[in-house]
C-alpha cells in the first residue's frame, strides 16, 4: 500500500517534470529549457509554467483510476498537492 503511494508520488513529480518541460518549449519562444526557466523565474511567471505542468498529472490520475490503482492515483494526488503548496510558497518568497 505505501509503496504504491511512493509509486504515485514519484510518477505525479515526473509527469510535471515532463508537463513542465512541454509548457516550456510551448511558451519558451525557441529558447532551451533552462532559459525559459530563468527568465519565467526573473519575470515572476514560474508558477504559472509550474502549474501548466501539473495538467499532465490530470491524465495520469485518471488513467490510475480507469485502471482500479487507487493508492498510485492517491501518489499522483499527493505529487500535485504538494507541487501546488511549494508553487504558492514559492510564489511570495
Amino acid at each position: 500500500m505505501k509503496k504504491e503511494i511512493l509509486i504515485g508520488f514519484i510518477i505525479g513529480l515526473v509527469a510535471n517534470t515532463i508537463g513542465l518541460y512541454f509548457a516550456a518549449l510551448a511558451f519558451g519562444n525557441g529558447n532551451d529549457f533552462f532559459t525559459v526557466l530563468r527568465s519565467a523565474s526573473s519575470e515572476g511567471i514560474l508558477g504559472k509554467l509550474i502549474s501548466l505542468g501539473a495538467i499532465l498529472n490530470l491524465a495520469v490520475f485518471f488513467i490510475f483510476i480507469k485502471k482500479k490503482q487507487d493508492y498510485r492515483a492517491r501518489g499522483v494526488l499527493l505529487a500535485t498537492v504538494i507541487i501546488a503548496i511549494s508553487t504558492f510558497v514559492f510564489k511570495f518568497i
